[in-house]
């Protein structure tokens, strides 16, 4: 072997292994402490050798603008990488990241990959758009047990969803969406609160940040639109238009598709006089309408609407 390849090979195997202690948690250890830029030094050369613990690291810094300024298109990147790998966490920041932000298809391939592992915001949002038929067949009752087991890990948002979806889906169909559940995977359990610090584990953890550019980092994802079924209209009156009460047609994915329902619905008598809301949850938008005097109020405007709603307190 010539000398030119020997020092190639000696280069190759510095990069990949850990310098002089520098690891993976080395870097987890000076973020803990904000030296944020102290971490991204000790994760660069690692990200680069292939580690996906640093390459995920990495692009929570450049998302974050943490050390780095801050870049999404290099967090993209970096997730990117370590995704390919089969980094679940990768998968699913970088599947909320694609689908916010208008590549829904690409998206849902990744959130997908990650929900079959068993993480449990993919399992929410891919489970919503199973349910919904957002972007991928509809499939209800997949979609039920996607988010029952997000739910079954912690996750406060799937179990809000679980019991909305509860009041929607008849209860055979239920069981056998939680037959289907059993074979899903379960991941980690979500911890009760996340703190903006990583912890001592090879992979930083944030709280989910909200900025314009970037909110498909955050894990909420809300109730789920129920597809129209044709009822009659209620006899009963639905009351003035006041009240602490409104009726929820669904959520999506995208603003617009709340905004083209409610224009859909809005010649409904049972709406008249109401003003729509489009109340943000995470990655989805919430289409609500009211104001009703009463529970009954809106469960009557739920009767006489034609699509699949429920009656929701405001807050």
């Amino acid at each position: 072997m010539s000398p030119k390849y020997l020092v190639a090979a000696a280069l190759v195997a510095f990069l990949a292994a850990p310098v002089s202690g520098q690891s993976v948690k080395t870097g987890i250890e000076a973020w803990q402490r904000s030296d944020y830029a102290g971490a991204v030094a000790i994760w660069k050369p690692l990200a680069a050798a292939g580690d996906a613990d640093a390459q995920f690291n990495l692009g929570q810094a450049y998302r974050l603008g943490r050390g780095v300024p801050l870049d999404l298109g290099a967090a993209q990147m970096w997730f990117q990488r370590a995704a390919n790998s089969g980094h679940v966490d990768a998968q699913t920041t970088l599947g909320l990241l694609l689908f916010q932000n208008g590549d829904r298809a690409e998206g849902l391939k990744w959130l997908r990959r990650a929900a079959e592992q068993g993480e449990p915001r993919a399992l929410l949002v891919y489970g919503t758009a199973l349910y919904n038929g957002d972007g991928v067949t509809q499939d209800k009752l997949l979609g039920y047990a996607f988010i029952s087991r997000a739910a079954e890990q912690g996750l406060a948002p799937a179990k809000d969803t679980l019991g909305q979806l509860d009041q929607l889906m008849p209860a055979t169909d239920r069981q056998k969406a939680l037959a289907i559940a059993r074979s899903i995977p379960s991941g980690s359990p979500v911890a009760a609160t996340k703190t903006d610090k990583p912890t001592t584990e090879k992979h930083v953890h944030v709280a989910e940040t909200k900025p314009a550019a970037e909110r498909a980092a955050a894990t909420k994802a809300k109730p789920v639109s129920a597809k129209p079924k044709a009822t009659k209209a209620a006899p009963s009156a639905v009351g003035p238009a006041s009240g602490g009460w409104r009726i929820q047609l669904g959520a999506f994915s995208q603003r617009g598709s709340a905004q083209a329902l409610y224009q859909r619905l809005s010649g409904k008598a049972a709406l008249a006089g109401r003003q729509p809301f489009y109340v943000s949850a995470g990655p989805v938008t919430r289409l609500q309408v009211g104001p009703y005097s009463s529970r009954a109020a809106a469960e009557s405007a739920c009767r006489a609407v034609g699509v699949a709603c429920f009656p929701i307190a405001a807050k």
